[in-house]
């Protein structure tokens, strides 16, 4: 199957972006692609082995799951690839590009939702994100 790619840029430098996308008390103010849902909690251990958690629920306490998983590699302000707990890969790289920095996301899709539905959902949580960091 083919593998999905979203990508924003963030008006942040480089140390920054990195900051808020590794660190938990970050993670769980901008991990969720909508209002009604949140982050929160968070863990994470950032090498290579190492294991994140981010908890991810409805507002309204309906419903909620965790998204876990295993970081295959760690590069300092460039990429972190990691497998999933079902087994698909996530590969996120990070571009400095002068005061501002391009992230870009590849990812192994699930079969339950479709291509569409997904790659809407992982660039909401992306452009979150880069709000966040943004206001900060």
């Amino acid at each position: 199957m083919e593998r999905i790619i979203i990508k924003t840029t963030v008006n942040a430098p480089i140390e920054k972006v990195w900051k808020y996308w590794t660190e938990p008390e970050h993670i769980t103010k901008w991990n969720a692609a909508s209002d009604d849902w949140h982050c929160p909690s968070a863990a994470n251990d950032l090498k290579k082995g190492g294991v994140f958690t981010a908890r991810m629920e409805a507002k309204d306490g309906s419903m909620g799951f965790d998204f876990s998983g295993v970081y295959r590699d760690v590069i300092q302000e460039e990429l972190i690839t990691y497998d999933l707990e079902d087994g698909r890969n996530v590969q996120v790289v990070f571009k400095a590009e002068g005061d501002k920095t391009l992230i870009e996301e590849t990812f192994d899709p699930e079969s339950l939702n479709p291509l569409e539905m997904q790659r809407a959902g992982w660039q909401a949580i992306l452009d979150n994100f880069a709000k966040y960091v943004e206001s900060k």
